[in-house]
């Protein structure tokens, strides 16, 4: 994959081409809190080629903290229904923000989600 500013350039393309279909899959609401204010498609991972499982529709708020802005635990009660999308970059996006949340049903909730046994591992460490 090309770096630097082209690079960047075709992959907010590749990224942008998704718009529609994620969406439509979101019902166009976040697909962490549904909230409908200031949506855009979230890249959960970078290092790989964009599809449908690694590119989310979240809110401002939520990409703020995807991108790791803290929040209160009270605040992130509001993602925790995330956890159990079948859509990793939801799924498990939620989860590695929510991880940082030292309260214990944070964790319950990232334990009993269908996310993965060896991902939650990982997220869990």
């Amino acid at each position: 994959m090309a770096k630097g500013y082209q690079g960047n350039q075709e992959r907010l393309e590749e990224i942008s081409s998704f718009g529609k279909s994620i969406g439509k899959r979101a019902g166009f609401k976040c697909e962490w809190c549904e909230s409908k204010d200031d949506l855009r498609v979230w890249d959960y991972k970078p290092d790989v080629s964009p599809d449908m499982d690694s590119l989310a529709l979240l809110c401002q708020q939520c990409r703020n903290w995807a991108d790791g802005r803290k929040a209160t635990a009270n605040e992130l009660r509001s993602i925790r229904n995330a956890l159990w999308s079948n859509i990793p970059a939801v799924a498990e996006g939620a989860a590695r923000v929510l991880v940082q949340c030292k309260e214990s049903w944070a964790k319950e909730a990232i334990e009993e989600s269908f996310i993965d046994d060896a991902v939650k591992a990982g997220i869990l460490k």
